[in-house]
């Protein structure tokens, strides 16, 4: 579905990301994981078309994106950043905006709406403002609104770590059931290993703005891959021992 081909993105003099050859297949579900500073916020950026490379190709379903189609192509996407961002408005019209932008006429949106705050149990909040949201409400809110476009594509960079251990497992639960229903292609950046098995069992690390290991959690685990940045990145796991969430 997407594919990066040598991908240099330069911020003031300091090479940020670089990366030769990087696929996302249409229905993969991909959580990106690695130290602080590594690029994987910048990685997702350059995926869903919100910041340009320094140079080398970005190509969505085979065609390459240009200045002219760019748009266009960012419009079948649809991105979850940590903070909710919600506009001033109530919960109904937050999740009806984007659609609005698009072009979605009134009677859609409704349903879409309606279905998406039901699915993500918001629906007896859709006249509140943000600001009597709590920030596990917000963040449902937050992704009601990406799932109503009915993206091709879903990026969602660390939507859960500024929120409480319960209030996350409770979204995660619910995300992971919200995939599994759509199928949407999804890349999910993450700090916390534990957060993945959720939503997928598939894997990619960066450090260094290069990717060091696309593959399966399991393999990962494992200690299959002998690449010192991700030894590194799972060095904490290895001396208290594995344990995810789920059962």
């Amino acid at each position: 579905m997407i594919r990066l081909k040598d991908i240099v993105l330069v911020r003031d003099k300091k090479t940020i990301l670089q990366v030769k050859d990087f696929h996302l297949a249409e229905g993969e579900r991909l959580a990106v994981i690695g130290p602080n500073g590594s690029g994987k916020s910048t990685l997702v950026k350059v995926l869903a078309l919100l910041e340009p490379p320094t140079s080398g190709e970005v190509f969505f379903r085979g065609e390459k994106v240009t200045t002219k189609n760019s748009l266009a192509i960012r419009r079948r996407m649809a991105v979850v950043f940590q903070e909710p961002l919600l506009l001033n408005i109530t919960v109904f019209n937050n999740v009806s905006q984007g659609m609005r932008f698009r072009g979605i006429d009134a009677v859609e949106r409704q349903r879409r709406v309606d279905y998406w705050l039901d699915r993500f149990g918001i629906a007896t909040l859709r006249n509140r403002k943000p600001l009597n949201l709590s920030g596990g409400e917000a963040q449902r809110v937050s992704l009601a609104r990406a799932f109503a476009l009915e993206p091709e594509v879903v990026f969602m960079d660390e939507p859960f770590s500024a929120l409480d251990f319960s209030t996350r497992l409770e979204l995660l639960e619910s995300l992971g059931a919200r995939l599994a229903e759509t199928g949407a292609t999804i890349v999910f950046v993450t700090h916390d290993i534990n957060e993945i098995p959720y939503l997928t069992d598939n894997v990619a690390v960066i450090d260094g703005g290069m990717i060091a290991f696309k593959g399966g959690l399991d393999s990962l685990l494992a200690g299959e891959i002998e690449a010192p940045s991700v030894q590194r990145l799972l060095r904490p796991f290895k001396k208290v021992g594995y344990t995810c969430f789920s059962t």
